[in-house]
């Protein structure tokens, strides 16, 4: 019985990333497909569906169509990397190695059931999840260079949107763009000294042998994700945390002793090194935030009500007081324009949809005219730290169809987006019919997303 058409997304070693191949309860594993000269297992089908689910992917058809194909499509690009003398580094993939971990270390509560659930030790599962992500890494250089060749010209565009219907032209969300300025309540000096000295008593109780740092990042510490590992914050680059804590935790290297107390913006900390990998470093570390009294919350809105009257009656503009007042680090060199990235190498733009603003901002936008003012407001940073806020609402642009003289921008990703797809899957077609492909029986019964396997 055929198994039925179905739709598949690209799927990566990253999906598949907790794939561990293993012959399961003393049974021979069998083999289900040859790509070229390299075998694709039962149990990798298997292991990857039940991690994938663990995921919550939702298969839009049979996954034991859809695993398969898509392990075949990756040997593929192995095969490729493997004539265009690809290679990665242990940097390269060391960094998503511990995310991997961590991410499956939080699902399974303890190291313990987390080898139960994979019937391997610890470093035999940080050892297989460093090859498939070294595997990972490898794919993706892969596709980059087949979509590098992708051009994309205005008249392409033009073209795109002139020829789709016009039931399926983009729909434009509303978007705004928010000047801000921030203020921060001030800290009385005996609630700082106070989380200082509860930090030294930290030093003093786990060199002294009284209890574990592990024990008291449990316990005390206000960085939840890393709290729920007793500290660790696994491995990390320099570039990946902020200069003032990176700056010690690198020159650590002694796991008996504990740092000095470290301020950031998040708050305060003690470090303890666990381990060092080329020239990433592991440590454990215990935050503490000082509190904040309402006292200096009120005041500091009170303050801002004052600013907010001034503009509203012209005494000064929003501009002149973001360079006067606002402590907000990120906007104040930009006139107060508050502006996001999807990823820190790609420059930041202005124009946000309503759910990508910070929640405390949104809450205050969604109710004010182009040109208002807001009431003062207490908002969250993304650091956990409490402040301040009045905004104006500088812009905002109504949703709508996608036209070229005001979403190019979006148009042209879009266009580039469906040519870079179309390149991969005429490459992978391509390649298809030069690679030698066997598919045992009872696995070939599927209408493949890439027909033409093993019919070269």
């Amino acid at each position: 019985m055929n198994r039925g058409i179905y739709y598949m997304t690209v799927i990566t070693a990253s999906l598949l990333k907790c794939t561990f191949s293993s012959a399961q309860n003393n049974v021979i594993d069998e083999v289900v497909w040859v790509v070229g000269d390299e075998a694709i297992y039962k149990s990798e089908v298997e292991e990857a569906r039940r991690d994938a689910q663990m995921n919550g992917a939702q298969w839009n058809g049979d996954p034991y169509c859809i695993i398969p194909e898509q392990l075949a499509v990756n040997k593929l690009f192995l095969n490729q990397a493997e004539l265009d003398s690809i290679t990665v580094t242990d940097d390269d993939v060391a960094q998503q190695v511990d995310y991997y971990y961590k991410e499956r270390l939080n699902m399974a509560g303890s190291e313990e059931k987390l080898e139960e659930y994979y019937k391997m030790s610890v470093d035999q599962i940080k050892n297989r999840l460093y090859e498939i992500c070294r595997q990972d890494y490898i794919i993706s250089k892969v596709r980059n260079n087949i979509v590098s060749r992708v051009k994309v010209t205005p008249a392409d565009v033009r073209r795109y949107l002139k020829d789709i219907p016009a039931d399926e032209i983009p729909d434009i969300y509303t978007q705004v763009e928010v000047q801000i300025i921030t203020l921060d309540p001030v800290i009385p000096q005996e609630e700082i000294d106070a989380v200082k000295s509860s930090l030294r008593d930290y030093i003093d109780r786990v060199q002294s042998g009284e209890v574990s740092f592990t024990t008291l990042a449990l316990l005390y510490s206000e960085d939840p994700e890393s709290a729920r590992n007793g500290g660790d914050l696994g491995f990390f680059g320099r570039g990946e945390m902020v200069p003032e804590f990176s700056a010690v935790a690198f020159n650590m290297n002694d796991p008996n002793k504990i740092s000095k107390i470290v301020e950031t913006e998040y708050g305060y900390h003690i470090i303890q090194f666990v381990e060092r990998l080329g020239d990433r470093v592991r440590v454990r570390h215990i935050l503490r935030k000082p509190k904040i009294p309402m006292e200096s919350v009120n005041n500091c809105l009170a303050r801002l009500d004052t600013i907010a009257d001034g503009i509203r009656n012209g005494v000064h503009t929003f501009e002149f007081c973001v360079a006067a007042y606002s402590q907000d680090k990120d906007t104040r060199n930009n006139n107060g324009l508050m502006t996001y990235s999807e990823h820190p190498s790609v420059p930041g733009v202005s124009k946000f949809r309503m759910d990508q603003l910070p929640q405390d901002v949104a809450k205050v936008v969604d109710r004010m005219h182009v040109g208002e003012i807001s009431d003062p407001f207490v908002m969250q940073l993304n650091n956990g730290k409490m402040t301040c806020a009045i905004v104006k609402l500088k812009n905002k642009i109504n949703g709508h169809k996608a036209t070229m003289a005001d979403d190019y921008e979006i148009l042209y990703e879009k266009v580039v987006a469906i040519r870079q797809e179309e390149a991969l899957e005429k490459w992978i077609r391509e390649k298809q019919r030069t690679t030698y492909v066997r598919i045992s029986d009872g696995w070939n019964d599927c209408d493949f997303r890439y027909p033409g396997w093993g019919k070269q």
